[in-house]
């Protein structure tokens, strides 16, 4: 009854890169490079199948950072010479490339990966790609000199990109938004015509990510100031279910979310996060049947994705595996349950 899937990430393999960090350098160069990036995609694939889910990523394992994996395809962008600028609202220091041009892309960003998991996968296949706006949070502007003109330029540029992938096979495609988390009147003010650009004449399935970002310290540290209620979601989900995008995820496990955020989402699949990634405690099938059954007061049992809150990028490959196997038995549980 419930489909499940996971928000995009999943940890890199320690022969590949850094293990437990958000920007992870590579341990190998060169040719090789690429060939442990196909396998570590392939392993990645395997095991969202072993574990039961339906729905199937590449794990994002072919990208260092899920902003810079796009934009590192972009001309008009200064990689060398990058400076330290404070991004989600000045939550924590990043070393960031700067906007120095006209923005193009040099070619195909993501073929490699989603063409070799389409190939490798017969069950429905998401590719992610970062939002406009949280492009923009992402990178130092020294030629725009508009942060929204900046976000439409990206956005089309992201649009090119998405209709290749549909035309990879590319069943769902997401566009990763932590940022209207954290500007909110911005994101239903321009944030979301913005991600309407990005996914322009895409007839396949899109989708919005939305969560409180990933387990790091600056992240929890954040989540401890936001009081015993979080209703970040209440300004942007109207916006988001006057628009095109046809799925949202929303955070929900251990958040403090509360949940009749959901009912703002009406005629919206909702990506329901049931496994908390700030956390390497196991969640047991029951608690996550739990948890869907209280979406389910809010979200028809048709419409309800059983999804991770985030990625999953920054945790051990052990605790992600035994996660991923919780989130297909817990939501098999909630199918037995509210059939």
């Amino acid at each position: 009854m419930f489909t499940t899937a996971i928000a995009g990430s999943l940890p890199k393999p320690a022969w590949l890169a850094e293990t437990e960090k958000l920007w992870p350098q590579w341990t190998i160069q060169g040719p090789e490079l690429q060939q442990a990036k196909a396998d570590a995609t392939l392993l990645w694939i395997k095991a969202q199948e072993d574990a039961g889910l339906d729905v199937i990523g590449d794990g994002e394992q072919a990208r260092q950072h899920f902003v810079h994996g796009f934009v590192e395809q972009v001309e008009g962008i200064d990689f060398v010479n990058k400076v330290t600028m404070g991004i989600r609202n000045k939550r924590y220091d990043a070393q960031v490339p700067q906007v120095i041009a006209p923005l193009r892309l040099k070619g195909r960003v993501h073929a490699f990966e989603a063409q070799l998991a389409r190939a490798h996968t017969k069950k429905k296949l998401k590719f992610t790609l970062p939002g406009p706006m949280t492009i923009v949070d992402t990178v130092a502007d020294r030629f725009y000199g508009d942060k929204v003109k900046m976000a439409m330029a990206f956005a089309e540029l992201l649009n090119q990109e998405a209709l290749a992938l549909q035309a990879d096979g590319v069943d769902i495609i997401q566009f990763d938004e932590p940022a209207f988390n954290v500007y909110m009147d911005e994101a239903a003010d321009w944030g979301v015509k913005a991600l309407e650009v990005a996914a322009r004449g895409l007839t396949c399935t899109t989708a919005v990510h939305i969560c409180y970002g990933y387990g790091i310290e600056a992240n929890n540290n954040w989540k401890k100031t936001l009081g015993d209620e979080w209703r970040q979601y209440e300004k942007v989900f109207p916006a988001l279910a006057q628009s095109s995008i046809q799925q949202v995820s929303l955070e929900c496990m251990h958040s403090h979310v509360p949940m009749e955020m959901m009912k703002l989402l009406e005629g919206k699949d909702v990506m329901v996060g049931v496994i908390d990634v700030a956390n390497p405690a196991i969640e047991t099938p029951e608690e996550i049947a739990d948890t869907i059954g209280r979406a389910l007061q809010f979200v028809p049992k048709n419409r309800l994705i059983a999804c991770t809150n985030c990625g999953l990028a920054p945790m051990s490959r052990a605790v992600a595996e035994a996660k991923l196997k919780a989130l297909a038995e817990g939501a098999k549980l909630a199918s037995q349950r509210y059939a």
